[in-house]
């Protein structure tokens, strides 16, 4: 039989779920502050909306490529 959870403890697991969400946006802003240090990019004047745009882009290829793979072992016999 199942046991119904309290509203506190609903709450408290949302908290903690909330904690690790900060800590992972944080993990991974700091990923990509190492590679853009790394590749030299800190030292470059590029304007904010060009790096916006950049990173779009960066991102549409890496989403088109994750589709393409996603498809193809999909279509398996």
């Amino acid at each position: 039989m199942r046991v119904k959870s309290s509203l506190s403890e609903i709450d408290a697991q949302i908290e903690k779920l909330r904690e690790r969400r900060k800590f992972l946006v944080v993990k991974a802003g700091e990923r990509f502050a190492r590679a853009a240090a790394k590749a030299g990019l800190v030292e470059l004047e590029i304007p904010d909306e060009e790096l916006d745009a950049i990173c779009e882009e960066i991102a549409a290829r890496f989403r088109k490529g994750a589709k393409a793979k996603g498809t193809a072992g999909s279509s398996a016999p």
